[in-house]
């Protein structure tokens, strides 16, 4: 014999099971000091979190570049995106512009020393990104 339920009961009954499902959890306290109210990491990513903002860095970490050197070096970008992403390094006291007494005026950036304290964390980076690729290579994944 087959005994037909409303729905509206099994939609309450599937509420009542997952609310009990969760509540058996107990919540684990987070084991991490509480950041400082202006956190550094999260100080540090804002300036390094730019789509193309590492790949500036790393291209100037190996010495001053001129604009078109820059954009051939960052493959993709744009020279809008460029400028846009130099003034705000160079805001931020990371990159230094210097235009230099020539003619036709020639502009180079350089990392000052703030953006040289970032080359390490850059390199990092780059450390774990080919791990991880080496390890997705190795799981068949593209």
């Amino acid at each position: 014999m087959v005994t037909t339920v409303p729905i509206s009961n099994l939609l309450i009954l599937n509420i009542v099971l997952k609310r009990t499902y969760f509540t058996m959890l107990a919540r684990r306290k987070s084991s991490v000091d509480v950041p400082p109210p202006q956190c550094p990491l999260s100080e540090c990513l804002a300036v390094i979190g730019g789509q193309w903002t590492p790949n500036i860095i790393w291209h100037l970490s190996g010495g001053p570049r001129r604009f078109s050197e820059l954009k051939d070096d960052v493959v993709g970008i744009s020279s809008k995106m460029l400028t846009v992403r130099l003034k705000k390094l160079e805001a931020e006291g990371i990159v230094h512009r210097e235009v230099m007494p020539t003619s036709p005026p020639t502009v180079e950036y350089s990392l000052t020393e703030l953006g040289q304290e970032l080359k390490p964390a850059i390199e990092a980076i780059v450390d774990v990104g080919h791990r991880l690729k080496l390890w997705r290579q190795g799981k068949g994944k593209a």
